[in-house]
């Protein structure tokens, strides 16, 4: 990849993270406008509206996590002189740099994909907590964004 062609891909990168962020945190806002709890969860996907607010959410946070690992970051190391490797080395060098929290911690958001995608079909208890989780990993997520952002914008990748 050329250094023209790295420079239109982070800037691509940016802009649709910074889009999907603001996508997410209103699908959030509309899906915990309730406390959500194993005991309710049942009926609030029963409501038509609840339900499409809950695949959007969903959706989108699973597709900015997949956005900021598996696309900024590579992108990020190779813009910083570093070789993208395996996504846990990605993560493991992103931790060592103090861009992300935990590499750990994200594979575990990583997991919440399926508990939020594949089993709310019949284990509501199940899917209030991930739910309950992810929205608060949100953060997690957003900061990473922005720690890799701030980051490139200083390079000059804005």
């Amino acid at each position: 990849m050329t250094m023209d062609n790295l420079k239109e891909r982070l800037r691509f990168l940016i802009r649709v993270i910074r889009k999907e962020i603001a996508h997410l945190e209103y699908s959030s806002s509309q899906v915990f406008k309730k406390t959500v709890t194993a005991e309710n969860i049942g009926s609030l996907i029963e409501d038509p509206d609840f339900s499409e607010s809950l695949e959007a959410f969903s959706g989108r946070f699973c597709r900015l996590q997949d956005t900021i690992g598996d696309k900024l970051l590579p992108a990020w190391l190779l813009a910083t002189g570093e070789l993208p490797k395996t996504a846990m080395d990605n993560l493991a060098k992103a931790e060592k740099l103090e861009m992300l929290s935990s590499a750990e911690e994200w594979v575990s958001i990583r997991f919440l994909r399926n508990q939020m995608v594949h089993e709310y079909i019949e284990l509501m208890d199940v899917l209030a907590d991930a739910l309950n989780r992810a929205h608060e990993y949100e953060s997690t997520l957003k900061q990473f964004a922005e720690h890799l952002i701030n980051d490139l914008e200083k390079r000059g990748y804005d």
